[in-house]
């Protein structure tokens, strides 16, 4: 069914951010990374302009359930994971912020 395929998905920004970071084997992604998981695993963001990426580096940012976690070895950018107070939350689908 395209309609339900191309249908925003009911996730918030975080949780897409979160399940992006936990896709990966190491916890951590840079943001060219993220927003390809995204874009893979949500059809909704393909068209979508880059409106969407900004609220992704917006949420990254001033979120302090993401943290910065190193330079990536091009020197382009950092990686973002997941604080570790936040960490059992997430991977267990709680997105929502909890204070620390």
């Amino acid at each position: 069914d395209e309609a339900r395929f191309l249908k925003k998905p009911p996730l918030s920004y975080i949780a897409l951010i979160a399940k992006a970071i936990l896709s990966s084997p190491t916890n951590k992604l840079n943001l060219a990374a993220i927003y390809k998981y995204i874009e893979d695993n949500f059809p909704f963001y393909r068209n979508k302009g880059r409106g969407w990426r900004n609220s992704v580096r917006h949420n990254l940012s001033l979120n302090d359930c993401f943290i910065k976690v190193g330079r990536c070895e091009d020197g382009k950018g950092n990686y973002w994971s997941i604080h570790p107070s936040n960490l059992n939350d997430f991977v267990h689908g709680d997105f929502r912020q909890h204070r620390r």
